[in-house]
This record gives C-alpha cells, structure tokens and sequence, in this order.
C-alpha cells in the first residue's frame, strides 16, 4: 500500500502577480478581477515548510531552483480552508488532486498558476 505522505497546498498571492506581465496573465484568460490569485502545490513537505522554501527561494542539494518565482515574489499565505480536507494523499493521488484543484480554483473565478 502506497504511503500517505504528500500534500497539496494553495498560496494566497497579492494581485500585483496580474500585473506582471508573464505567463500567470496568459495562464487565467477567464479572470475578471474579482477573485484573488493563487498558487496550487503539491509537496512531501508540511505546506508551511513548502511555502517557506518558496519564500526563501530555495535550491536543490544539486543548486537547481526548486521555488516558484510566482510564490516567492508574490506569496502572501497559505490559504488552509482550500486543501486541508484533501491531506495526506500519496504521491499519485497528489500529482492528480494539484491538477484537478487548480483546475476548479479556476472556474470558480480564482486565477490560479500550478506546474
């Protein structure tokens, strides 16, 4: 049986990520501007100590960037009542539920960015 060990995890980001021009602008056609935007992760982490690395902009042991540019320039907080019914899943299910829960943030009129 696969262990229970992964999270996923949103991070509440400040508007100023709309007006970046980047990708995240591409990415969310269907906002209007009414709801906030979000990142959607997933981790083997706690989502806080994930959310730190992000912050930090941490690297690999092999010095590879492993935060998101988005969460460590526009990161604000970790937004709990979004995910903390989903945890802890197994990888699979982590890698399944990060893309489904964007996807839903997404047609509920949040902008969302996740990878």
């Amino acid at each position: 049986m696969a262990r229970k060990n992964h999270h996923v995890y949103v991070v509440e980001l400040s508007k100023k990520v709309w007006t970046d021009r980047s990708r995240f602008r591409e990415a969310n056609p269907q906002y209007r501007g009414i709801m906030c935007c979000l990142y959607v992760g997933m981790t083997s982490h706690s989502p806080k100590e994930r959310y730190e690395k992000h912050k930090s902009g941490a690297k690999s042991k092999k010095g590879y960037k492993i935060s998101s540019s988005y969460v460590e320039k526009y990161g604000m907080y970790l937004r709990p009542s979004l995910y903390n019914q989903y945890n802890p899943l197994t990888k699979q299910d982590a890698i399944q539920l990060e893309k489904e829960l964007a996807n839903s943030l997404k047609k509920r009129g949040y902008a969302v960015w996740w990878n």
